[in-house]
């Protein structure tokens, strides 16, 4: 299967800036969406589509930050560049301290502009990276007994197989069994790897409908 083609979505209410960013990314080999406000986005933004956002902060309606807010609050974690066409230090910092990668004011520089946006498609694709590992270790723990379960808690919390046997009332080596199965079902060969691999999974992105 192809991988999915990075997008960069461009959101801002005036029309030239958005065909300027368009043209901007078509003419550095990337691939871009505009849409004129928050909500046409959110009714056609995929999830499983990689990318980023160059995000206009005043729009009418849903401003940017709100934007931001929302998509945070759905899980959906994807880059933000914030493009103002006034300086609003206060909200600057806000946006940047809510994971904004930048905060940019209008007229920008246009190789900042792309520079940023390969530093933002370069985020995103390491996050993803992360997020589908993550997933793939709760589908393995899945698998796992009830026992084994209880064996691996307790390998986890750093007790030594005589303590784990005597505290289940088994035998030494059903835990050494117990525990090279569960190593063979998550595909780990230390105790490390094993910790690790009990993280809890993240959720897969989801996008609950805007409201109105």
């Amino acid at each position: 299967m192809n991988p999915v083609e990075p997008t960069v979505y461009v959101i801002d209410d005036d029309e030239s800036i958005r065909e300027l960013l368009v043209w901007l990314m078509r003419r550095n080999q990337i691939r871009a969406e505009a849409f004129p406000n928050a909500r046409s986005f959110l009714k056609a933004y995929r999830p499983e589509v990689p990318g980023c956002l160059i995000l206009d902060l005043y729009m009418p309606g849903m401003s940017g930050l709100e934007l931001q807010v929302y998509l945070r609050e759905a899980g959906i974690d994807m880059p933000v560049i914030f493009l103002s066409g006034r300086a609003d230090v206060p909200k600057a910092v806000h946006a940047v301290k809510s994971g904004a990668i930048d905060f940019i004011e209008k007229p920008f520089d246009y190789k900042r502009i792309v520079e940023l946006v390969g530093e933002c498609l370069r985020r995103d694709a390491a996050s993803r990276g992360e997020r589908m590992q993550s997933r793939q270790r709760a589908e393995r723990l899945a698998t796992l007994t009830q026992r084994e379960r209880e064996v691996l808690e307790r390998v986890v919390a750093g007790k030594v197989n005589r303590i784990i046997a005597e505290e289940m009332a088994i035998s030494i080596k059903t835990v050494e069994a117990h525990r090279a199965r569960i190593m063979e079902k998550l595909a780990v060969d230390s105790v490390a790897e094993l910790v690790k691999a009990t993280l809890g999974a993240r959720r897969p992105d989801r996008l609950p409908p805007a409201e109105g």
